[in-house]
């Protein structure tokens, strides 16, 4: 795969190993602008080791990333200053609240303290405002995932990266948080998320990459207005594909 230079996040032949096993065998692929992309794949697949590679914590062995044109390998500092990382479980502060959180964050990353932007960030991703200034101890998984988003909002970068960011969350907080990941790259942010749930990934997604055993094994995209069929994915994730949709 050749470099796309309007891709905000590419992989070409990347290959990563982890403890002697190459955990990723080549995969390429490339997230546009606006774009949100997941990466798709049970337990063990390689979606979480593609993040980690992209935040420059895993060199590759083979291939190489981009971020926004820039080369990972090449200059680290301004990779990570263009990116904002969920992880699966955010690494918030539970003994303070969602302001004293996001005062905090913000600080470590030099972003001046701004209350109307904060206030506007939490509004952003409908966090109850009589919420806001409890401690963390005492917030659901959803609500602890809102501060994180915001806390990403408020850092302003062009793309965010999504680790598993539904686990454990309940229906109605994962129609939430998808509502606000399509809204947040309708107004322009690139988003890569890894996920192994697929009815999710088919809801908010504009293309999925099937991944599975480190290789990337098919990608879907969604139709001009609409959405990835479900039923297609789950029968290529469930390694149900048949041969008529494989030569297709």
């Amino acid at each position: 795969m050749k470099t796309d230079s309007s891709a905000k996040l590419q992989a070409d032949q990347l290959h990563i190993y982890r403890s002697g096993k190459e955990v990723l065998s080549g995969i390429s692929f490339t997230v546009e602008g606006s774009e949100v992309y997941a990466l798709l794949g049970g337990n063990g697949a390689g979606k979480s080791t593609t993040l980690l590679s992209f935040l420059g914590f895993l060199a590759p062995s083979g291939g190489s990333l981009s971020v926004d044109g820039v080369d990972v390998g090449t200059d680290l500092k301004a990779v990570r200053e263009a990116i904002a990382y969920l992880p699966e479980s955010a690494s918030l502060y539970e003994h303070l609240n969602a302001y004293e959180n996001l005062r905090y964050f913000l600080q470590l990353a030099g972003v001046p303290d701004d209350k109307a932007a904060i206030e506007a960030a939490l509004d952003r991703v409908s966090l109850d405002p009589e919420s806001r200034g409890r401690k963390l101890k005492d917030y659901s998984k959803g609500m602890r995932q809102k501060v994180a988003i915001a806390l990403a909002i408020l850092r302003d970068t062009d793309i965010l990266l999504l680790d598993e960011p539904t686990s454990g969350l309940d229906p109605n907080a994962i129609d939430e948080f998808h509502d606000l990941v399509r809204g947040l790259a309708d107004s322009g942010k690139t988003i890569l998320m890894v996920t192994h749930d697929v009815y999710g990934a088919c809801q908010v997604a504009d293309r999925i990459g099937l991944l599975r055993g480190g290789k990337l094994v098919g990608e879907f995209s969604a139709p001009e207005g609409g959405r990835i069929e479900t039923e297609t994915v789950h029968r290529a994730f469930s390694n149900r594909t048949t041969r008529k949709e494989q030569a297709a």
